[in-house]
């Protein structure tokens, strides 16, 4: 393991339509960091999480991002997923006729590659990450997020999290429509996953998951600029003033 961080963000400027959402963005995520980035609605956190991935729709205008030491910018969104890229989407996408047990051994498949199990070792990790997540057998038959409760939802993510084992995961908004039983059972999947050879990036609007996930930078965006970065207590701040007072010192 070199002395680089697992992404490094320099200068990160971002528009859709002519519009501008990210204003020069400056972020590293070392190994076995977890960092939370906070802020309003429309700050531009979820447009920083779909430019990691590589959404067409988000032109980047400025700036650089380095995965591992690579020009993430010029990989296609399938080479970052299989490079160990992950997103947990803010609003996972139903496909109806596509059954979860199949679409999660595939997924294993081309993402873990040589690495990949084999059927039976597939099928013993499998069944721990559903113990794990407290997630039903009769899961594997139901169709990707079609008829899934938010709750549901943010399970199959985390799931897919467990099983794909990414180098980089950024979760959007993953605890948000989440009571308290299912907030502790995603916290609890992305506590598994983390280790001293992968980073994490949590986007959230509250503090309420970083009770569970405990973060070891957190962040806050506001306007498109990161106006404030610091400790676990930053996130227990904001709970209790808002984000008003940020604000007032990013001007």
């Amino acid at each position: 393991m070199s002395g680089d961080p697992i992404l490094r963000i320099k200068n990160l400027h971002v528009s859709i339509e002519d519009t501008e959402i990210l204003r020069g963005v400056d972020l590293e995520i070392g190994f076995g960091e977890i960092h939370a980035l906070m802020g309003r609605n429309g700050s531009g956190k979820s447009t920083l999480a779909n430019v990691l991935m590589g959404h067409p729709d988000f032109e980047i205008t400025e700036g650089e991002i380095e995965y591992l030491g690579q020009d993430l910018v010029e990989m296609e969104p399938w080479e970052r997923a299989r490079a160990g890229v992950f997103l947990s989407f803010q609003y996972p996408q139903a496909v109806p006729g596509l059954q979860v047990g199949n679409f999660l051994r595939k997924s294993v498949q081309a993402i873990r590659g040589e690495d990949a199990p084999g059927a039976r070792d597939f099928r013993t990790e499998l069944n721990a990450a559903m113990t794990e997540l407290n997630v039903d057998k009769q899961f594997l038959g139901r169709y990707v997020n079609d008829g899934f409760s938010g709750g549901e939802k943010k399970r199959f993510e985390i799931l897919q999290l467990l099983l794909n084992k990414p180098r980089l995961a950024v979760l959007d908004e993953t605890d948000s429509g989440l009571d308290i039983d299912a907030l502790q059972t995603v916290a609890k999947g992305i506590n598994a996953s983390t280790s001293m050879e992968t980073g994490c990036l949590i986007i959230t609007h509250y503090q309420r998951i970083l009770d569970h996930v405990q973060p070891t930078h957190v962040h806050i965006l506001i306007d498109g600029r990161l106006v404030k970065t610091g400790g676990a207590e930053l996130a227990v701040a904001v709970e209790e003033k808002g984000y008003e007072w940020l604000s007032v010192e990013g001007d």
